[in-house]
C-alpha cells in the first residue's frame, strides 16, 4: 500500500462539478492499493497516518533559525484535531518502464481495491471519527483541490518498512 500524505490547510473533491467532501486544517492522503496488500497493510499504514508527527506544537518554542510558529513535528493528526481527505488513486502503482502508456498492472483492481480502501478508511475513523475522515468517491474522476502547508509532502509505501 502507497500512500502520500500531505499537510494541508484546506482541501476538497469535486466530481462533476459538485464539492463532495472538504475539509480544514489536516492530511491529504492519495492512497494506492496494489495486488501484493492485505488487512495488515491496511492497518500498518493506518497506524502511521495517525501516529505521525507532522504538525506543530504551538505551545513551545521552535528551537530553529527558520521561521516556525511553535515546535516542529511535534504533534499527529490525533493531537492537533485535524481532519483527513483521502482519495483513491490506483495511477501510484503505475510504471512507465516501457513506453508513453502507463501500465496499472502492479494495482488492485476493482471491487477488491474498493474492499481493502473502505477498510483503511474504517480504520481511520475509528480513531478520529466519522466527522473528521472524509473522502472522494471510489472510481470516479476527481478534481482534488489543496492549498498544501509547509509545503510537506510524504510518500511511504508499506513494503519499505522491512
Amino acid at each position: 500500500m502507497k500512500v502520500v500524505i500531505q499537510k494541508v490547510r484546506e482541501a476538497s473533491v469535486t466530481v462533476e462539478n459538485k464539492i463532495i467532501s472538504k475539509i480544514r486544517q489536516g492530511l491529504v492522503l492519495l492512497v494506492g492499493i496494489s495486488t501484493e496488500d492485505s488487512e495488515e497493510d491496511i492497518s500498518k499504514m493506518a497506524n502511521k497516518v495517525l501516529k505521525l508527527r507532522l504538525f506543530e506544537d504551538i505551545k513551545e518554542d521552535a528551537g530553529t533559525k527558520t521561521k516556525w510558529i511553535g515546535k516542529p513535528w511535534a504533534k499527529s493528526i490525533i493531537d492537533v484535531g485535524g481532519e483527513i481527505l483521502s482519495v483513491s488513486q490506483f495511477t501510484l502503482y503505475a510504471s512507465i518502464k516501457k513506453g508513453t502508456k502507463p501500465d496499472f498492472h502492479k494495482a488492485q483492481k476493482g471491487e477488491l481495491a474498493k474492499e481493502l480502501y473502505e477498510s483503511f478508511l474504517q480504520e481511520l475513523r475509528k480513531v478520529l471519527g466519522d466527522e473528521k475522515v472524509k473522502d472522494g468517491e471510489f472510481g470516479a474522476m476527481m478534481d482534488v483541490s489543496m492549498v498544501n502547508e509547509g509545503p510537506v509532502t510524504i510518500v511511504w509505501d508499506t513494503k519499505d518498512s522491512k
